[in-house]
């Protein structure tokens, strides 16, 4: 499977305004979502795993009571691609 092509630093930035609450952390992006107890932010895990099996990229998960905790970045190409970006949107749209 070909690498995904990395983003420049202006990509990102474009890509970072797109995508509310997301934050550059190096060569990735995270976002902490909260939830009212430790079963609402399981249910959200499983919810967000929908579009990451449906798009085969999956996010690095922490999950402390309450908040989740998701960090994505393209692991085959070592750093940020559109990829990133595509399931931060769609994670986004099933909180």
């Amino acid at each position: 499977m070909p690498k995904a092509p990395l983003l420049s630093a202006e990509e990102i930035d474009r890509e970072l305004a797109a995508v509310p609450g997301w934050e550059r952390s190096g060569d990735a992006i995270v976002k902490a979502f909260r939830f009212r107890n430790f079963a609402e932010a399981l249910a959200f895990v499983n919810r967000a795993s929908e579009p990451a099996e449906a798009m085969d990229h999956h996010p690095d998960v922490a999950i402390h009571w309450d908040t989740v905790t998701l960090t994505l970045w393209t692991h085959a190409s070592g750093g940020l691609t559109a990829k990133d970006f595509a399931l931060a949107s769609a994670i986004d749209a099933v909180t």
